[in-house]
């Protein structure tokens, strides 16, 4: 059988990552799969680059442009005072059937597919089997990657809060009616949580579609334990303070919970803790907080981020909604404990007082709580550091993961 993944971007986003690693092993136990990106150049002879296609790279940045203004127009024009939250209209993109990698496939394994890289329209012909892995909301919502506390995805959208619309027929119902007349007739989707499968079955769009639910994996030989100690030394952390970490890719993505958070800040001054971050952040937030902190800024190096995981005592993931938490596992992996909500994505993650702590949904209070408790005790924290390790190996190993796809990957080809 021979597997085409296709993922937006290049290959430095998490989600991206995540898919490489996930078609790495699928390599290394003989399936023949290949990848297709957006953009970039790599030495990997199994990853296809729009950029470096039949026509020349300039062209190709060319077409990617248009097919972002394609996207992102309707937003700009019509809809100037929506709320800065991540929304994709999956209009413009490029035509990968064209493309020998496309042709000598069997079967099409979409992951992340916006920022242009394909016009949903195409999907109703590409009359291949086609396995979607959803690592958001947005292939059954009206636009929006997250819904947080709308539920119109489970009507037909319209009248979209994130768009600040009061009309019922705007851009989110359009996209609505267009999802549901060029759905593919051989589409077989899975969700990476339990939760993101439960609201995609829940969905207008997506009711009368089994789901099937298999987690992110990560690779637990890049993520492992280092020596706390020095770790905290090689960059330059205080040793005689417990380290709270918190990082995403823009840890102010309005469903990270970065407010809930600084709420919970207030609730740990009576102790002396240090702060580090990773990713996009607003110093000026934490300033005006007035917390003991670091700022890491963002890293592409998943060596780094080891480093960065294993120096923390504690990693916390205020997220409201989350359609898995790959950082979570990245943390475990390193032998970090992990304070989230208790609600989304997490839930299937982190074992409550095993593996770190699930706190109330979305009480500030709890989350501090929560780190405390991690934090106070130390045989504890080793407690929790070994089982959390232990879970990372057990149930998010890439490879493991790679199994259950390619079960489901014979089972597709042997049911169409």
């Amino acid at each position: 059988m021979k597997i085409l993944h296709v993922i937006a971007g290049d290959l430095t986003g998490g989600a991206a990552r995540g898919a490489y690693w996930l078609h790495q092993s699928l390599l290394s136990i003989r399936v023949d799969s290949s990848v297709i990106v957006q953009k970039g150049q790599y030495n990997d002879p199994t990853v296809f680059s729009m950029e470096t296609n039949t026509m020349n790279k300039l062209g190709i940045r060319l077409i990617s442009k248009i097919n972002s203004k394609i996207n992102s127009a309707p937003l700009r024009f019509l809809y100037q005072d929506r709320k800065k939250t991540p929304f994709s209209t999956g209009f413009g993109g490029n035509d990968i059937r064209q493309h020998p990698a496309f042709k000598s496939a069997d079967i099409i394994h979409l992951h992340w597919i916006n920022a242009g890289m394909i016009n949903f329209k195409l999907l109703k012909s590409f009359h291949k089997p086609i396995i979607w892995t959803m690592r958001d909301m947005w292939p059954f919502t009206g636009g929006c990657h997250y819904a947080l506390d709308c539920d119109k995805y489970e009507d037909r959208c319209g009248a979209c809060p994130q768009l600040n619309s009061d009309y019922q027929y705007d851009l989110s119902r359009w996209i609505w009616k267009r999802k549901c007349s060029n759905l593919p007739e051989s589409l077989h989707l899975v969700a990476i949580s339990n939760w993101l499968g439960d609201v995609a079955q829940n969905s207008s769009i997506f009711s009368n579609y089994q789901v099937k639910v298999i987690p992110n994996g990560i690779d637990i030989k890049v993520f492992k334990p280092v020596d706390k100690i020095q770790a905290k030394k090689i960059l330059n952390l205080p040793l005689d303070k417990p380290v709270i970490l918190l990082g995403a890719k823009n840890v102010h993505d309005s469903y990270k919970g970065f407010p809930e958070f600084i709420k919970a800040v207030d609730f740990l001054r009576d102790k002396d803790f240090h702060f580090v971050l990773f990713g996009k952040v607003d110093c000026g937030v934490l300033d005006k907080v007035q917390i003991p902190y670091t700022n890491l800024g963002s890293f592409q190096d998943e060596l780094a981020l080891r480093l960065v995981y294993s120096a923390a005592d504690v990693f916390v993931a205020p997220s409201i909604q989350e359609a898995f938490g790959k950082t979570l596992v990245e943390s475990m992996a390193c032998g970090t404990p992990v304070v989230a909500f208790n609600a989304t994505g997490p839930k299937d993650i982190v074992t409550h007082k095993e593996t770190g702590y699930l706190a109330t949904p979305f009480e500030p209070e709890d989350l501090a709580r929560g780190i405390k408790w991690v934090l106070e005790d130390e045989e504890r924290k080793k407690c929790l550091s070994q089982k959390a390790r232990e879970k990372a190996e057990m149930c998010f190993d890439v490879k493991q993961v790679a199994q259950q796809y390619l079960k489901l990957y014979e089972e597709v080809l042997g049911s169409d």
